[in-house]
């Protein structure tokens, strides 16, 4: 036989483990292999965040700021922090959320690729960052390394803006035993640092949104980083067969062995007993419906596991691969209380 179709076959149902016992046990076994897979960072405590603003920006219910923050002693992280305007006596949730492959994080809150606001329909972004500070929460999107002004040198004065370094960055993390997902997890947990240093937030109530390739990251920091409260995945959750090993995807979505440890619903049942909403457009194309639903059927048996079946929920929507939040924003208000 010259096609490698069943050779792969059989090698997936050789990888990926059978039935598990879902308990406390596998749930600390996993993740700590799944940090080990996805090559951790040094975590530089001593290292000051040293926010610095660079530009505000008033708005009618709420101001914008774009600050940079330290992250290592070699990476600033350009991050948009949305403030709610309305007075409250008490400090508000805030929400990390996190944008998908296109020209970075101005498209969440709002921004054409270079700056001017936009006008008419938004994107498959929708807008999520004002959705979400009209609700109330404070919200922070930093731009994922690898996008806007985040790329390589040699990728910077490309004419179009939605390239990406993605692939560069992460075949040379990958040479060092590291992945770019790891990476984009290690600044995202410092992003959550400094969202705990905002006056107007509770600490305890902090909740994230990923779309797409950052609902990869959504995913991934949720599970490493509990102080990460309520998730919503929005067009993402599916399974690595499914989507991921199905069509040609980014190589940001390829962690080296990741399949020995479960397929993805497996590790999203990780995120157990925290709440985790699953948002997917029924005609998304790039992250299937029906394995969508497949997934969500294993992460739905995993929170029954450990009894908090109340804490998972989902909308499929009548939509493309997009953003929605007809529900999903008003759950994230529920689940970390009302502003």
């Amino acid at each position: 036989m010259l096609n490698p179709d069943d050779f792969l076959e059989n090698l997936y149902n050789d990888t990926v483990p059978k039935a598990k016992v879902y308990d406390q046990h596998w749930q600390e076994q996993t993740k700590s292999k799944f940090e080990q897979l996805i090559g951790r960072f040094p975590y530089p405590e001593e290292i000051s965040l040293n926010p610095k603003l660079i530009e505000k920006t008033e708005k009618d219910e709420y101001w914008r700021l774009k600050l940079e923050i330290t992250t290592t002693d070699q990476l600033r992280c350009p991050t948009y922090i949305l403030l709610p305007k309305k007075k409250t006596n008490t400090k508000v949730p805030a929400i990390l959320a996190l944008h998908g492959h296109g020209y970075g994080n101005k498209e969440m809150v709002g921004l054409n690729h270079n700056g001017t606001e936009i006008e008419g329909e938004p994107g498959i972004h929708r807008n999520c960052a004002i959705e979400l500070v009209q609700k109330g929460m404070v919200v922070v999107v930093p731009e994922l390394i690898g996008f806007g002004e985040r790329k390589l040198a040699k990728h910077a004065e490309s004419s179009e803006p939605s390239s990406s370094s993605c692939f560069s960055i992460a075949s040379q993390l990958l040479l060092m035993g590291k992945t770019i997902a790891g990476l984009r997890v290690f600044e995202c947990r410092r992003v959550i640092d400094y969202i705990q240093t905002i006056d107007m937030v509770d600490q305890d109530r902090i909740g994230c949104f990923g779309f797409s390739g950052g609902g990869l990251v959504a995913a991934f920091t949720s599970i490493v980083d509990e102080r990460i409260k309520a998730t919503v995945l929005s067009g993402y959750t599916n399974t690595f067969k499914g989507s991921i090993m199905d069509r040609n995807h980014c190589l940001d979505n390829y962690i080296p062995g990741i399949l020995q440890l479960g397929e993805m619903p497996e590790l999203l049942g990780l995120l157990t007993p925290r709440p985790l909403f699953i948002e997917s457009g029924i005609n998304d194309t790039v992250f299937p419906i029906n394995h969508a639903k497949e997934a969500l059927e294993t992460i739905n048996e995993i929170y029954r596991r450990f009894n908090v079946e109340n804490q998972i929920d989902q909308h499929f929507f009548d939509g493309k691969h997009e953003i929605c939040g007809d529900k999903s924003y008003n759950w994230l208000v529920k689940k970390l209380g009302k502003v």
